[in-house]
């Protein structure tokens, strides 16, 4: 329910109308803190030494910063896309292809920038749209850090007519 009372509900994700082709927007940024990375590479076992050991960085590697595994980046851009677009509306995330433009490190700050590349009424679903984004995953200094396209199905107000 979108309204309660005299109140409107905020919160709730974009529409397949809300959405056309061209339509674009940006999200708020998100630091990817030390703590986030440990975290992340800690839950999902990604605990590759260029992840999770200094020494490594300091002695072997050509990257000295604590570099962020391009999943953590990609799965922190669609945090913030799902406050954004997605809250009661995004029904299902159906292919994407994705790629790592340059490295992201603990400390950089993200947002991500969105142009609907797609947008149309599902022919097997009356009551949902198929919308494609080109979703680029932007640093606090401009630099491009991961660019990937999803189709998702999304939810309609009203069945096509």
């Amino acid at each position: 329910m979108a309204e309660t009372d005299e109140y409107q509900l905020l919160g709730l994700g974009l529409c397949f109308e809300d959405l056309p082709l061209g339509r674009k927007f940006r999200t708020i940024g998100r630091t990817l803190t030390e703590a986030d990375l440990v975290n992340f590479i800690g839950v999902t076992g990604m605990t590759e030494v260029l992840f999770s050991n200094t020494e490594f960085l300091r002695e072997e590697s050509d990257i000295a910063r604590r570099v962020v595994p391009g999943a953590m980046v990609y799965a922190f851009a669609e945090g913030l896309l799902v406050h954004a677009t997605m809250q009661h509306t995004g029904f299902a995330f159906l292919n994407m292809e994705l790629n790592v433009a340059g490295p992201t490190f603990a400390g950089d700050t993200i947002h991500v920038e969105c142009e609907v590349v797609e947008s149309r009424r599902s022919a097997s679903r009356a009551n949902r749209g198929l919308v494609r984004t080109f979703n680029t995953v932007k640093k606090q200094d401009g630099a491009v850090a991961i660019t990937y396209n999803p189709l998702r199905m999304v939810k309609a107000r009203s069945a096509a007519d």
